[in-house]
Order: structure tokens, then C-alpha cells, then sequence
């Protein structure tokens, strides 16, 4: 399948998606201060102060790391392969009246229309694995400013658990999702003259045992990702518990961190 052909149904898969939305459902705030997503508030670290930096979020989805940022100061270009994302970003923005310190477009990473050397930082999340790296990395480095930062959130592949909870959902997911490698994020590193990556949840994949054997949550019906998140105060103590067992595994045990759910990737030009 040529590269124009994944882009159009990556668009069909989302646009149905983003139609199913409510504004109402969205908290931007919340993605970043969630109890049971400690990589997102590690990347809002990384990120650093906002004000007045000229920030794109690739992929952005539902716009709420977009509108997040906006709020905080910065001035965002939120870019996504789904219309209908798009519409509800703006929508999102206008909402939490940030619209002149926001803009959405559709628009490919893979062959973005900005000047090289745009923006300050750069942030994505859950949004690489869905690209042609290949493509996408040069891209990424080519808009970036000298000095300036990228920083991305993104599912591994290494845990088999994991492997089986994609095998079980492949209606909520596209055939063309790739999560990322140690081999993958090593092969960045050609482009960058920093690359680290720190990895998040192992023990508290748990979680995800009880919504299925538990809580009877097929996969296919329900993200788990999204649920934990949305349910994050009735799972915030036993979570809180596994992620203390995490970091002291990963310090004795560092090998264990391949097979993490999640990478947290710090890009410095």
C-alpha cells in the first residue's frame, strides 16, 4: 500500500472516531496531571517553561495536549492526518478560548508545508508508531529550530502481554501501527544530537489483567489506555503501589525496561 493510501485510511479510521467525541468528555488538564499516567507529566517536565515557545503537536488528535499547551503560554501549531480531529481541536480551543494561541490544520508529518527551523519544541503523543519513520524523523529534524527539543510518548513492543492485548483489539486499532523498538528509537539517533528515552509501566500492566479477567473488558471493545484514565481515581492507590514497585525494579533490574508499555523520547537538535 503506497503512502497516500495509509494516509487516507488512517484518516477514515480517526475521522469515524473523533465523530463518536463530546467536547464535554475532554479535559486537558487531566491528560497531564493523571494519577495513573506518570509518562505524560515526565514529558510536560521535559518540555520545560511554555511561555511564548513555538510548539507543534504532531498528531494532536483530540487537541487536548494542544489545548493544554496554548493555555500554558505557548503558540501552537497542532497538526493531525484526521479532519474530524482537527474540527474537534478547534473546537476544543474555542471552547477553552485559546484560539489565538492555537491553530489546527490537516496536514501529513510525513511531508509537512512549515519553513525548516520553525519551532522552538516539538511534542506527540501516541502518534510515531502510526508513521513512516523513515520519512517522518527527517521531517521532524527539518522544522525544528537549532537547540530546540522534541519530545514523544509512545507504546513498545518488547512486553508480550501487550502483544496480546493488540492482537485482541484490532478494531480499535490500524494495520499500520508499528510501536516502537529499542532498534527504532536507536535509529534516530543519526538525526539527533540527543537521544534518551526513559520507560514507563511494567508491574502496573496489571491493571490491564484485571479489566479483563476481572472486569470482563474485552479489548476489542474498550481502550484500555483511555479507561485508565478516565477511571484513574478508583485505580490511583493500587496504581501508585506497582509504580513504586516499578522504579525500584528498574533500578536493580534495568534490563526489565525494555519491556515497559511505554517510552517517554527526548529529541535535542
Amino acid at each position: 500500500m503506497t503512502l497516500l493510501e495509509r494516509h487516507k485510511f488512517e484518516e477514515w479510521r480517526h475521522d469515524e472516531w473523533a465523530r463518536s467525541m463530546s467536547l464535554d468528555t475532554l479535559n486537558p488538564d487531566r491528560l497531564f496531571a493523571c494519577p495513573t499516567t506518570p509518562e505524560n507529566s515526565y514529558a510536560l517536565s521535559l518540555l520545560g517553561d511554555l511561555t511564548g515557545k513555538r510548539l507543534l503537536d504532531i498528531g494532536c488528535g483530540s487537541g487536548e495536549s494542544s489545548v493544554f499547551f496554548a493555555k500554558g503560554g505557548a503558540f501552537v501549531q497542532a497538526v493531525d492526518i484526521s479532519r474530524e480531529m482537527v474540527d474537534v481541536t478547534r473546537r476544543l480551543a474555542a471552547k477553552y478560548q485559546v484560539n489565538g494561541h492555537l491553530q489546527a490544520v490537516k496536514m501529513a508529518v510525513e511531508d509537512m508545508e512549515f519553513a525548516g527551523g520553525t519551532f522552538d519544541l516539538i511534542y506527540g503523543r501516541d502518534v510515531l508508531h502510526h508513521l513512516d519513520l523513515n520519512l517522518a524523523i527527517p521531517e521532524i529534524h527539518r522544522v525544528l529550530k537549532p537547540g530546540g527539543k522534541a519530545v514523544f510518548t509512545e507504546p513498545l513492543s518488547h512486553n508480550p502481554i501487550i502483544a496480546v492485548y493488540r492482537r485482541l483489539n484490532t478494531d480499535l486499532r490500524t494495520p499500520y501501527e508499528r510501536p516502537l523498538t529499542y532498534q527504532s528509537i536507536a535509529a534516530i539517533r543519526g538525526f539527533f544530537r540527543k537521544v534518551h528515552h526513559k520507560e514507563f509501566q511494567l508491574s502496573t500492566l496489571a491493571i490491564f489483567l484485571w479489566f479483563f479477567f476481572i472486569e470482563r473488558k474485552h479489548p476489542g471493545e474498550v481502550r484500555y489506555w483511555k479507561k485508565i484514565i478516565e477511571e484513574a481515581d478508583s485505580y490511583s492507590r493500587v496504581f501508585a503501589l506497582l509504580h513504586s514497585l516499578d522504579e525500584k525494579l528498574f533500578k536493580y533490574l534495568p534490563f526489565l525496561q525494555r519491556y515497559c508499555w511505554i517510552t517517554v523520547i527526548e529529541l535535542l537538535k
